[in-house]
């Protein structure tokens, strides 16, 4: 979907790069079932390759087997090749850009994703840390608690956005798990709203 601000004499090409940037990010994903684009910038700018930046909404994501529920994203600038697309080559982009807006996760959604070979020790982790048992058998959310449960054990949790990172806190006790944070993404906020755990930030994207 074209931003409104963009001449219609564009039209035509940002459809194409509307369609080859959602084609880039399925490429990336496991699963997507549903995905809104809008474009932002002018013609002129569009046909020196920067395009000013990118919308997107997001929903029942799987990207590296982490389930996403929704995720509302911003990019900034971004350099396209728009002489390739119009060779009908695929879209490629070539240089880091940066990205800001918030991923939303479900407790059945984090269960599964902390349950996987890819993201399990990450959940044992947690599990260890705050529960002192392993291995980490589900996750929920009750309220405003993420729940853990390890062994018939439940321990409820706050999250919270810490040094750019998640810190998981017991909420009956003093202990805590922060955890390991990717140097390419800063968590800014995390709660727990609409039964759902949701993370703001920001983070720079390397293609």
């Amino acid at each position: 979907m074209a931003d409104d601000t963009t001449p219609k004499s564009s039209g035509p090409v940002l459809q194409l790069l509307a369609s080859g940037l959602q084609f880039w990010i399925r490429q990336q994903c496991e699963a997507v079932e549903s995905l809104e684009l809008q474009l932002h910038g002018s013609a002129m700018a569009l046909l020196r390759g920067r395009l000013e930046g990118v919308s997107l909404v997001a929903r029942r994501v799987v990207f590296r087997e982490l389930e996403i529920e929704m995720a509302e994203l911003r990019s900034g600038p971004i350099a396209i090749q728009v002489g390739k697309l119009l060779k009908g080559q695929s879209l490629r982009l070539e240089q880091p850009f940066q990205i800001t807006g918030y991923v939303a996760f479900t407790g059945a959604g984090l269960s599964r994703s902390l349950c996987a070979p890819s993201w399990r020790g990450l959940g044992d982790q947690l599990a260890d840390g705050l529960l002192g048992l392993a291995p980490l058998q589900a996750v929920s959310i009750e309220r405003d608690r993420l729940v853990l449960t390890a062994q018939g054990m439940r321990c409820d949790t706050l999250p919270a956005a810490v040094e750019g990172c998640l810190e998981v806190q017991g909420v009956d006790n003093e202990l805590r798990v922060r955890l390991p944070g990717d140097p390419n993404i800063a968590i800014e906020t995390a709660n727990l709203e609409g039964g759902m755990l949701q993370l703001h930030g920001n983070a720079r994207v390397s293609p």
